[in-house]
């Protein structure tokens, strides 16, 4: 399984960034156009809120908006899974809760990546099939215009006691994305991993200057599986244990009433997984 390393500047990009979406799920992007002296701004504030206990429960989640701070107690539990991810994040939405004393460098990014999301859809649409995009009930672009739900998610695995909790925690466990495409910018450490169809884990080269791309699970719903959601996960590092890492992922939604297939709109699709996942 090889997830493909595509220059956004090559001719054939979109065609080549859909064929590894289409074979792997993932997609890297390299001279792509967003700012890297702005993703490094960001990391440096978000690493100061992350390390601030006052901060953290001063801006603490909406249960019903889901925007703010998730502590790790009340983090996601993969579905099939026992334990909650070793993690805590932040959920930014434009219109939501955002920390006053952070600069406005997590606003400008976002807008940044949403720009690009939208224009990778137009490449994922332009190589469907033609009997599969007729049945989409509007153009991919469409289904997120003025969407209230793509929000910009800021992650910290913080350092790990132990190498191997006991309860069998890890990082992130194995999972497939609820949305229609996921945008993430180069962590500070590596651990993400693909899951081929072999049942074999395999690294996503994901370095600090290039953009991992993956397929959701509404994206495979409404392209009746042409493009597939695939599972990944985030790993326990192995030696750095006393490291923390933090990343970034966009992940971008259509408006609630786009519907998804004939059993789900994209709002009854989003409840019913956010439930599953007990954040909801």
């Amino acid at each position: 399984m090889q997830v493909l390393k595509v220059d956004y500047q090559d001719p054939q990009a979109s065609a080549e960034f859909s064929r590894s979406l289409r074979e792997t799920g993932f997609g890297v992007l390299y001279n792509h156009p967003i700012d890297q002296a702005l993703i490094d701004e960001v990391y440096t504030d978000w690493k100061g809120f992350f390390a601030s206990e006052s901060l953290k429960q001063k801006y603490l989640f909406n249960k019903v908006e889901q925007d703010g701070f998730f502590p790790q107690t009340v983090s996601e539990q993969a579905v099939g899974f026992s334990q909650k991810d070793l993690k805590e994040f932040f959920q930014y939405y434009p219109w939501g809760q955002y920390p006053t004393e952070l600069s406005d460098k997590t606003r400008q990014l976002f807008t940044q990546l949403a720009n690009l999301a939208t224009e990778l859809l137009t490449w994922i649409e332009a190589h469907l099939p033609i009997e599969i995009a007729q049945t989409l009930e509007m153009q991919l672009k469409q289904m997120i215009e003025s969407s209230p739900q793509t929000m910009l998610r800021i992650l910290h695995y913080p350092p790990l006691t132990q190498s191997a909790p006991e309860n069998g925690a890890v990082r992130a466990a194995a999972h497939g994305d609820i949305n229609l495409l996921t945008v993430l910018v180069g962590a500070t450490t590596n651990g993400l991993q693909v899951q081929g169809s072999n049942g074999n884990w395999y690294e996503v080269p994901c370095d600090r200057e290039s953009l991992a791309i993956n397929i959701g699970d509404m994206l495979q719903m409404c392209t009746k599986g042409y493009y597939r959601s695939t599972i990944h996960r985030v790993i326990n590092p192995e030696g750095a244990a006393n490291a923390s890492r933090l990343s970034m992922p966009l992940f971008l939604h259509p408006r609630s009433e786009v519907r998804l297939s004939p059993q789900y709109t994209a709002g009854e699709f989003l409840d019913e997984r956010l439930s599953a996942i007990g954040v909801k």
